[in-house]
């Protein structure tokens, strides 16, 4: 079943975030800030790891780094545009509005935008998927799996119950990849994966820095490269076969 990978990262991440809010009321918030740090420090060297092995890659060839940038500030526009970083809070601060206790502190928005990007952008979350999807393979999202699992013990134990809701949106992304392979098979080639993971990593860069309370990095609004920075790869390897 091609959702089976995705349904078992759910439960890692219901588990794991259950497990981190009955820590949470136990932890002095010294330990959550220090737990926040540690997540970011960690989200920051993936994202440093995704790019280095990107553009280290065999396959990479002159001019694709242009090509990503090119897709990486277009996106961001597309992504500014459409409002999709305000979009994805709105809904943060519309479940926290109904989720919250009436005159008690809630980070259930800012808890659901960062697990939600954080589980749902990555090279396991494209690949696992289409392995779900065309073969019926869920290794790489059981992996993902544990790996979401003991994230969130951290995140729910930082940033509370609204981790719970990042559930949701594993269960539309991956879903969504996995049940639409069979007829995206054909453009999931190699270059279409380096553009996702350089993509991929910079974004995860950007949630970083917020964890870190670096920068308030909007990026949400950078997700529509994810699917533009593939589509400049292959211009560039047009114009290639052109010169």
């Amino acid at each position: 079943m091609f959702l089976t990978g995705t349904l078992l990262n759910v439960i890692a991440v219901l588990a794991g975030t259950t497990l981190g809010v009955l820590a949470g009321s136990r932890v002095p918030p010294r330990i959550g800030e220090t737990l926040t740090t540690g997540l970011g420090l960690f989200t920051a060297l993936l994202g440093v790891s995704m790019g280095l092995r990107t553009f280290t890659d065999p396959i990479v060839q002159p001019g694709d780094e242009l090509a990503i940038l090119g897709g990486l500030l277009a996106g961001a526009a597309i992504g500014e545009l459409l409002r999709l970083h305000d979009g994805l809070e709105a809904i943060g601060a519309w479940f926290q509005r109904r989720l919250a206790d009436e005159g008690s502190p809630s980070r259930v928005a800012e808890a659901f935008v960062t697990a939600s990007l954080v589980f749902c952008v990555g090279p396991l979350t494209i690949l696992g998927s289409l392995d779900n999807g065309l073969r019926g393979d869920f290794t790489l999202l059981a992996v993902k799996s544990l790996l979401d699992g003991v994230a969130s013990i951290a995140f729910a134990a930082a940033l509370g119950a609204g981790v719970y809701l990042s559930a949701i949106t594993i269960l539309v992304v991956q879903g969504t990849i996995a049940g639409g392979a069979f007829l995206l098979r054909d453009a999931m080639d190699e270059r279409t994966i380096l553009g996702i993971t350089a993509v991929g990593g910079l974004i995860l860069l950007g949630v970083a820095l917020r964890l870190l309370d670096i920068k308030a990095v909007r990026v949400a609004s950078f997700l529509p490269a994810l699917i533009l920075a593939p589509l400049f790869l292959r211009v560039a390897d047009l114009v290639r076969g052109l010169l």
